[in-house]
């Protein structure tokens, strides 16, 4: 009998279940019939999907119309360098037959799916995160359902169209790549989080706390609070400029734009300067008591200012910042930190908290007490050249990365002059209640079987394990 079409079902769980039906046939049959090959044709077909011009800009363009967030030109710009950064991580890697055939230990690991993946994407990245999941998922011979946001819905749909006209190209089918249709709602995306083998959830935590309670293996990443130090070491000129880049970077959607600068007193005059120069704005006084008020004073961050142009966001505050022909960003005073401070939180907009510090180690204390409040696990920034203070930063704070002379948001999922994955979805360890500690990629999507054998014993004695110890304890 037919699977029933999407348009005649009311129950939002009927209609998940549908999809996953189609899912599920669609998936197994690429497994059964997989190949690394076809596993690495199917992926380039959703990535080409993007990655041609014409399309990357409508939909860079459909982006920002209707979710009201960034800017096109960023966002084609990101949808083109974090799918080619993908493309280029997964290039040769194998994700299907033998892994590998050890014979010191008698094991071969083998290569297999996880089934249907479920993907929740945020807001903020529409396009190039179902993107990049879709092509982690296809490379490991798996199929995806997405769960779009409301404002993501006709995007996503319009991006999924793009991915089936290239697999109708090559044969591929469309059930390995589906969404969960307009409206959006509660009940679609728990039917999906219950439902499919494992779960990608990037954005608001409130889904992923759902998605790790939802009973299915789930991937899901903490909340972004980018803290950034900048010693007294540090070319300042050089700093400025990254830090500004990154900052303004598609209006500050990315988790990994800066929203704290804690910034050692030897050099704050100077540091302000060059940011000065490189389009920071610090606002003080009654201006910046304006601006916090209209971002924070509804209890929630004011949607007329997260992720606009400067202008607009300026004007949503009622505030206006000097020299604003060249003006990129805006700069507050930090008054502390805490629930009672919002502006030592995630900002999502073109303002970034400063913070002095009078020295290295109190810098390093301010970013942890930061951190304690929101953002643990995410990443720091360090601008320096003393690069044993990164190592110290590594080795004490609660950070799952240490960004050192980088602008953030471009490095910490992956650039082409470091060596991180490219990821739009940076996994926190338990600092942040993750179960990954490292940027999601391919690696992710795939279960390996290991076939076992006998190989010669290799069972020590007693005094091979204990003997320094009893040297050392007596027994």
């Amino acid at each position: 009998m037919a699977a029933p079409a999407l348009a005649a079902l009311s129950d939002d769980a009927a209609i998940v279940e549908t999809i996953m039906d189609r899912a599920r046939t669609a998936q197994a049959t690429f497994e059964r019939n997989g190949s690394q090959a076809a596993y690495d044709r199917a992926a380039l077909a959703v990535a080409w999907a993007l990655m041609d011009p014409d399309r990357n800009a409508e939909l860079a363009a459909m982006a920002v119309e209707t979710t009201g967030l960034g800017n096109v030109a960023d966002k084609i710009t990101k949808n083109h360098r974090k799918t080619l950064g993908l493309l280029r991580d997964i290039k040769g890697a194998i994700t299907h037959g033998v892994l590998s055939d050890d014979p010191a230990t008698g094991i071969t690991e083998i290569a297999r799916p996880k089934g249907v993946v479920g993907a929740v994407v945020p807001s903020t990245n529409p396009v190039a995160t179902p993107t990049n999941n879709a092509i982690n998922a296809l490379k490991c011979g798996n199929a995806i359902v997405l769960s779009p946001s409301p404002k993501g819905n006709a995007v996503c749909e319009k991006l999924i169209g793009y991915i089936h006209a290239e697999f109708a190209k090559i044969g591929a089918d469309p059930d390995l790549v589906q969404m969960v249709p307009a409206p959006s709602s509660k009940a679609k995306t728990q039917a999906l989080m219950e439902t499919c083998d494992l779960l990608v959830v990037t954005g608001s935590q409130d889904n992923v706390r759902r998605a790790y309670s939802s009973g299915t293996p789930a991937l899901g990443v903490g909340a972004g609070n980018v803290t950034v130090i900048v010693d007294e070491t540090a070319d300042l000129g050089h700093a400025a400029r990254k830090i500004a880049a990154s900052k303004t970077f598609d209006n500050s959607t990315s988790c990994s734009s800066e929203n704290a600068l804690v910034v050692v007193n030897a050099i704050r005059d100077d540091f302000l300067r060059e940011m000065h120069a490189a389009g920071g704005r610090l606002l003080t006084g009654g201006d910046a008591a304006t601006l916090k008020d209209a971002l924070f004073g509804g209890g929630g961050l004011n949607r007329h200012m997260i992720a606009r142009d400067l202008p607009d966001m300026l004007s949503a505050a009622g505030v206006t910042v000097p020299e604003p022909e060249t003006a990129r960003f805006v700069l507050i005073e930090g008054d502390g930190i805490g629930p009672a401070h919002p502006e030592s939180g995630e900002k999502l907009s073109l303002i970034t908290t400063i913070y002095a510090a009078r020295d290295f180690d109190h810098a390093r204390e301010v970013t942890a007490t930061v951190l304690a409040h929101q953002g643990a696990g995410h990443s720091v920034g360090l601008h320096s050249t003393d690069d044993a203070r990164a190592r110290g930063l590594g080795e004490t704070l609660p950070t799952c990365r240490v960004i050192v002379n980088q602008a953030h948001c471009f490095a910490t999922g992956g650039s082409f002059d470091n060596g991180m994955p490219f990821s739009l979805s940076m996994g926190c360890g338990s600092w942040g209640g993750n179960s990954i500690d490292d940027n999601l990629n391919y690696t992710h999507f795939m279960n390996v079987t290991k076939v076992v054998r006998t190989i010669a014993p290799n069972e020590p004695s007693l005094d091979d394990i204990f003997g320094d110890y009893w040297q050392a304890a007596g027994r």
